[in-house]
């Protein structure tokens, strides 16, 4: 499975929603929200706050390992950590 998708209709490439974003600058300022050692479960738990209309992202300062296992985070843009963590927080007592 590719990082990247095809839009319909033209041949413009977009990033996958779910995609893994190491190293990168542009989420330094997000506020933590989870933290993960799989990709897997970082991605289950994405689709939640995506379902839930709050934007976010996986994130990683190093690669990691070819069994997708290493530090992970689940961060959202600045003043969106609490709807993010009401909405995550009935979750995680499950």
């Amino acid at each position: 499975m590719g990082l990247f998708s095809r839009r319909r209709g033209g041949s413009q490439r977009t990033e996958r929603a779910d995609r893994l974003f190491v190293g990168d600058p542009r989420f330094d300022d997000w506020e933590t929200v989870r933290e993960f050692e799989d990709l897997g479960t970082a991605r289950a738990w994405l689709q939640q706050l995506a379902d839930g209309g709050i934007e976010a992202a996986i994130t990683a300062d190093h690669e990691l390992d070819r069994f997708d296992r290493g530090d992970i985070f689940l961060q959202v843009p600045p003043g969106r950590w609490s709807d993010a963590e009401e909405l995550l927080g009935g979750l995680s007592d499950l």
